[in-house]
């Protein structure tokens, strides 16, 4: 399959963006990080530069230097012509651990009525399929989950909550998502995960990257505080599949 083609524009004096074709797209997505692979190591080796993937778009930024725009360009366009499939990153899937008691799901009874299911359906459909990690943004870890269910399609809550807690797992219209940490937030809270998904005391804050896998699964009141914990003392791993070995 031929590559999608791509638009590059200057970001500023220190940045450069690269956008792919407007939609949500396994291919493109997989496209995006074989090229983000392919400039760390053929075009833009320096440790300065900051790559930042999501659903259609691959930001390049250097803080320390004004970026010769036209230079770059040019790089980019031969370097992207000779993309090859086999320039793949590691990926992993996480198997993550979602408490879904009616202390944690704040909308899951209203969830499963607007969607005519039982609250066992909803859980079932949420802990059923596997997640794309398309993008991590809005709040430091916060990933945006693409591959939910169309029967869990909802909108946000038309009034957000001034408060939302640390591991609330959502859902909004096509998207799932966990908050790493507590703010406010318009999606649906359906459960809470026991895994920290950010800790910025670590030389890797987000053990999740963009292109990642993400599968969820219940676990009852009493595990879910065992692994909280484990995990403030260090010793809780969450279960790590390598996709491509």
């Amino acid at each position: 399959m031929n590559p999608p083609k791509i638009n590059i524009k200057s970001f500023g004096v220190h940045s450069v963006l690269i956008e792919w074709p407007h939609e949500v797209s396994e291919h493109i997505l997989e496209t995006i990080l074989r090229f983000q692979t392919y400039i760390r190591f053929n075009i833009l080796s320096d440790k300065d530069w900051e790559m930042v993937p999501s659903y259609n778009s691959l930001l390049l930024i250097n803080r320390k230097k004004t970026i010769d725009f036209e230079k770059i360009s040019k790089d980019i366009n031969v370097g992207y012509s000779q993309l090859k499939e086999s320039e793949k990153p590691d990926r992993y899937l996480w198997r993550l651990p979602v408490s879904y008691d009616l202390e944690f799901g704040l909308d899951l009874d209203e969830v499963a009525k607007k969607l005519n299911k039982t609250i066992p359906e909803i859980i079932a459909m949420h802990t059923g399929t596997t997640y794309t990690v398309y993008g991590i943004g809005f709040l430091p870890g916060f990933m945006y989950l693409g591959g939910l269910l169309k029967e869990l399609e909802v909108p946000r809550k038309s009034t957000p909550r001034l408060k939302v807690v640390k591991g609330a797992v959502g859902i909004a219209g096509k998207q799932a998502g966990i908050y790493p940490q507590e703010s406010p937030g318009g999606w649906n809270i359906i459960g809470n995960c026991s895994v920290p998904i950010f800790d910025a005391s670590k030389e890797n804050p987000c053990f999740v990257n963009v292109g990642d896998k993400i599968e969820f699964y219940k676990i009852s009141r009493a595990e879910y505080d065992l692994h909280k914990i484990e995990a403030e003392v260090g010793i809780y791993k969450p279960e790590k599949i390598k996709l491509n070995a």
